[in-house]
C-alpha cells in the first residue's frame, strides 16, 4: 500500500508538471527561458555543422588589400564601372549582386564643378562648353557606371529605412493586386535609402540588404520580401538568385485561403526555365539562413577573391566564369560584420551568398507550421513515459533512463535538422525531463529516504551497515514480520566467565566484557551477519536474514574462525593488563528456522527460533568437551564445503534423540598445508578404527598424533576413551555415539 501511495503521488505531481509543459509547448503560455534555450540549441545545431564549400558562388571582397591598392572607400563610380565590366565581360559571371548602395551622386571627377563653371564664370567661352561635352562620357562617373550596368546581370543593393525616402526603388517583385484579394503578412517599411535613379534604372534588378537581427543581436534568419505601400520588394539574395536563374518574375503561392481572405503563404515561385523554382518561406516571408561555413575567407563556405585582383585580372578565368558573385566587404572599418551563431564577426555579404545557395538548391532550414503540434506530441510522449518509468525504477536506472531519453531527444532533433532541414523545438522536452527527474530525486529524498532511515532505525542495531543499505534501497521488501527460511546460527560464549567475573573489579569487568563483545560484534557484522542478542557473555547471531545470503553457512564459518583470531589478540592484551585469560567457544548450525519480530506487547526483538537454533547452542556448550574453539553441525559442513573440517564425534545433545555428526573447521581447503592435510587424514583413519572397536590400531595412531601435537586435548580424550572401552567394552551394538545429558 505504501508503495502504491508513493507511485500515485509521483504520478500526480508529474502530471501537473506535464500539463504545464503542454501549455507551453502548445503556445498557450510563453516562457522567455525556454525561448532562450531553444535559441541556444538552434545555435548549437549550426555550430556542429561541417563547412560545405559551394563552388557556384564566389564573394568578391573589398578587403584590406583592395583598399590599399585601389584607395579608401568609397571608390569612385569609375572604378565600380571597371569592376562590373571585368566581372561581366571578362569573366562572364552569371550574376553579380552588390552588397553596396550608391545613394549619392559621384562628384569625385570634378565634372559637376566644371558644369557649374560653364553656366556661370565661363559661359562666355564657347570652346569650354564644347570641350566639356566631349569630356562628359569620361568625367560623368555615374553615367559611366550606368553604361557598364546596362544589359548586364547585375543587382544593386539598397537599404530599407524608416527615416526617409531617398533614391529610386527597383521594380517590385509583385503588388497587392497580384494577391487576389488576400492579405499577406510581411515586414512593412516606411522608408528607404536606395540607389540614385541613373544607376538603379540601368541595373537588371535591385534588392534590399538589411540585416534583420534577432533580439539578442544575432543573425539567424532573413526576410526575402518586404512591403512598401502596395508593393512587395525582394531581397538582394533573392534578386541575385532570380537573375542568375534567368527568371523574370515571381508569384506568391498560398497554402490555403480562409473566409477572411487571410492567405497563409507557403512559397515564392520563380518563373525560371526549364522548371519553376519553388522557394519555401516562413511567417513574414522569412527564411532561416543555412550557413555553409563559419564566415570569412577561411570559413570554408565560399571562395573569397580580392576585388583588386578582379580589377587587375589576376584571377584565373575558370575560377569566376559562369559563377554567381556577391560583391561586399570583410574590412573591419566598413562595418559589415554581424554576430552569427558560430562567429561573432560574420561578414554580412556571406549571408546573402548562403541565401542564394539555398534558393539554387531549393533547400532551406525551416521551422515548419506543424512545429507546435510536434512539440506538443513530443512533450506528451516523453512526459508519460518518463513519469511511469521514474515512479518504478530505482535511483541508478532512473538516472540512466533520463540520460538515455535526453540523448535520444537531442539525437533525433539534430538528425532531423541535418537530414530533412527541419528546425524543431527541443527546449521544452529537455526541461521537462530535467524537471521530472529532479522531482523524482526530491521525492526519493523526502519519502524514500525517510523509509530508508526507518529501515536503518529498525535493523541498524542488528544488521551490518552494508546490509542496511541494501534493504534501504527497497524497503518494501523487508519487514519485521515472521518468515521461514534456512539460516546459519551462531552462539559464542566465554569459557569460565564466572571465574573471570569473580577475579576482576567491577570497572575492569565492565571494560573486559565491552572489549570482548565489541570485537566479536565487529567480526559478525563485518561479514554481513545479523546480531541477535547478548546473553550475558554470550553473543548470538545469524546469517541469511533479513537480507538473503546464498553463502550464509560459509560466512558463518569464516566469521567463527575470524572470531577465534580476534579472541587470541584480546587474550594477549588482557594478559598484559594482568587480567584472566580469554578463551571462547563457538557453536554453529544450519537449518530452517522461523525469523522475525518476536516477543511480548511490552518488548519485542528481531530473532530466530527453531530446533537448529537449540542445536547451535548445544554445540557451543560441548566445545570444551573436545578442547576445540569451534563446533559446527553436519548441515553447516554440507552447506560450506570450501572449508576443511576435523570430524569430532557423533553426539546426541540434551533434549534431542537423534545423533548428529559434529566437526571442527580447520580453514579453507585450498589454503591447507601438507602437514595439516596429513594430520587430518591420519585422524579420520583413527576415528574409523575407533568406531570399529579396533582399539589397538586406533590407539597407535592417536598416540602418535598426541605425541606430535600434545596441545590437542581431543587426542588425549580419545586415548582415555580407548582405555575405558578396553576395560568396559561397549558391546557389538555400539554405534560410536556420545550422549550428553547436560548442556
Amino acid at each position: 500500500m505504501q508503495k502504491l501511495l508513493s507511485i500515485h503521488g509521483r504520478w500526480v505531481i508529474g502530471l501537473i508538471v506535464l500539463l504545464l509543459a503542454c501549455a507551453q509547448a502548445g503556445d498557450i503560455v510563453s516562457s522567455n527561458i525556454i525561448d532562450r534555450l531553444d535559441i541556444f540549441f538552434y545555435d548549437l545545431r549550426v555550430r556542429v555543422q561541417q563547412p560545405k564549400l559551394d563552388p557556384r558562388i564566389v564573394i568578391v571582397d573589398i578587403d584590406e588589400k583592395s583598399l590599399v591598392e585601389v584607395g579608401r572607400w568609397p571608390w569612385s563610380r569609375n572604378v565600380m564601372a571597371d569592376l562590373v565590366t571585368h566581372l561581366t565581360d571578362h569573366y562572364q559571371v552569371k550574376a553579380a549582386g552588390f552588397d553596396v548602395q550608391f545613394s549619392e551622386p559621384d562628384i569625385s571627377s570634378g565634372y559637376t564643378t566644371l558644369e557649374a563653371l560653364a553656366k556661370t564664370d565661363l559661359k562666355d567661352v564657347p570652346s569650354f562648353e564644347t570641350k566639356l561635352q566631349e569630356l562628359k562620357p569620361q568625367l560623368d562617373y555615374d553615367q559611366r557606371f550606368a553604361n557598364a550596368l546596362k544589359g548586364k546581370p547585375v543587382v544593386l543593393g539598397y537599404f530599407i529605412s524608416e527615416k526617409q525616402k531617398k533614391g529610386a526603388l527597383p521594380a517590385p517583385a509583385f503588388t497587392s493586386a497580384d494577391l487576389g484579394g488576400r492579405y499577406l503578412r510581411a515586414i512593412t517599411a516606411t522608408g528607404y535609402e536606395a540607389n540614385i535613379p541613373v544607376l538603379q534604372n540601368a541595373a537588371r534588378a535591385g534588392g534590399f540588404f538589411n540585416a534583420d537581427l534577432d533580439p539578442d543581436g544575432t543573425l539567424r534568419s532573413s526576410p526575402l520580401i518586404q512591403q512598401f505601400g502596395d508593393n512587395y520588394y525582394e531581397s538582394l539574395g533573392l534578386a541575385t538568385a532570380r537573375v542568375a536563374l534567368g527568371a523574370t518574375a515571381m508569384r506568391p503561392h498560398f497554402l490555403k485561403k480562409t473566409k477572411y481572405n487571410y492567405g497563409v503563404l507557403d512559397a515564392l515561385i520563380l518563373n525560371s526555365q526549364p522548371n519553376e523554382k519553388v522557394i519555401p518561406v516562413e511567417d513574414q516571408m522569412r527564411v532561416q539562413i543555412d550557413f555553409h561555413g563559419t564566415g570569412g575567407p577561411t570559413g570554408g563556405g565560399f571562395r573569397y577573391v580580392s576585388a583588386t585582383d578582379v580589377l587587375h585580372d589576376r584571377i584565373p578565368f575558370d575560377e569566376l566564369a559562369q559563377r554567381i558573385v556577391v560583391v561586399g566587404t570583410t574590412a573591419a572599418g566598413l562595418n559589415d560584420l554581424r554576430a552569427a551563431p558560430m562567429n561573432a564577426e560574420f561578414p554580412g555579404v556571406e549571408a546573402h551568398a548562403d541565401i542564394i545557395a539555398s534558393i539554387l538548391d531549393g533547400q532551406f532550414k525551416q521551422k515548419p507550421d506543424y512545429s507546435i503540434g510536434f512539440n506538443l506530441v513530443q512533450v506528451l510522449l516523453i512526459g508519460v513515459v518518463l513519469i511511469a518509468a521514474l515512479s518504478l525504477l530505482k535511483p541508478l536506472p532512473s538516472i540512466l533512463f533520463a540520460l538515455a531519453l535526453s540523448a535520444a531527444a537531442i539525437w533525433f532533433n539534430f538528425w532531423i535538422y541535418r537530414a530533412y532541414d527541419l528546425v524543431l523545438p527541443l527546449a521544452t522536452a529537455l526541461l521537462l525531463i530535467v524537471t521530472l527527474f529532479m522531482i523524482n530525486v526530491a521525492w526519493g529524498y523526502w519519502f524514500e529516504f525517510r523509509k530508508g532511515r526507518a529501515m536503518t532505525n529498525l535493523f541498524g542495531e542488528y544488521v551490518a551497515p552494508e546490509l542496511v543499505e541494501v534493504m534501504a534501497e527497497d524497503p518494501e521488501n523487508y519487514n519485521m514480520e515472521g518468515d521461514k527460511r534456512e539460516l546459519t546460527i551462531m552462539f559464542a560464549d566465554v569459557r569460565g566467565f564466572t571465574t573471570i567475573s569473580e577475579s576482576l573489579e567491577a570497572n575492569d569487568l565492565r571494560e573486559f566484557i565491552n572489549l570482548y563483545l565489541t570485537a566479536m560484534s565487529e567480526d559478525v557484522r563485518g561479514n554481513r551477519g545479523t546480531l541477535d542478542k547478548y546473553i550475558g557473555d554470550c553473543v548470538m547471531s545469524f546469517w541469511g536474514a533479513p537480507v538473503a545470503l546464498p553463502d550464509h553457512a560459509a560466512r558463518g564459518v569464516a566469521t567463527a574462525l575470524k572470531m577465534q583470531e580476534s579472541a587470541a589478540k584480546l587474550d594477549a592484551e588482557f594478559s598484559a593488563r594482568g587480567w584472566p585469560s580469554l578463551k571462547i567457544g563457538i557453536g554453529l548450525n544450519t537449518g530452517e528456522v522461523r525469523v522475525g519480530d518476536m516477543g511480548s506487547k511490552i518488548r519485542k526483538a528481531y530473532t530466530v527460533m527453531g530446533d537448529p537454533v537449540n542445536l547451535a547452542s548445544r554445540l557451543e556448550g560441548i566445545t570444551k568437551q573436545y578442547g576445540v574453539g569451534i563446533v559446527v553441525g553436519e548441515a553447516t559442513r554440507r552447506a560450506a564445503p570450501e572449508f576443511a573440517y576435523r570430524e569430532l564425534d557423533r553426539v546426541v545433545v540434551k533434549g534431542k534423540n537423534e545423533a548428529v555428526a559434529i566437526f571442527q573447521p580447520v580453514g579453507l581447503e585450498r589454503e591447507l598445508d601438507s602437514a595439516t592435510r596429513a594430520e587430518l587424514a591420519r585422524w579420520h583413519n583413527a576415528l574409523e578404527l575407533f568406531r570399529a572397536q579396533r582399539w589397538d590400531a586406533a590407539g597407535s595412531i592417536i598416540r602418535e598424533l598426541h605425541i606430535k601435537y600434545p596441545e590437542r586435548y581431543l587426542y588425549e580424550r580419545y586415548l582415555e576413551d580407548i582405555e575405558t572401552y578396553r576395560s568396559n567394552p561397549p558391546g557389538p551394538d555400539w554405534n560410536g555415539v556420545t550422549t550428553y545429558k547436560t548442556k
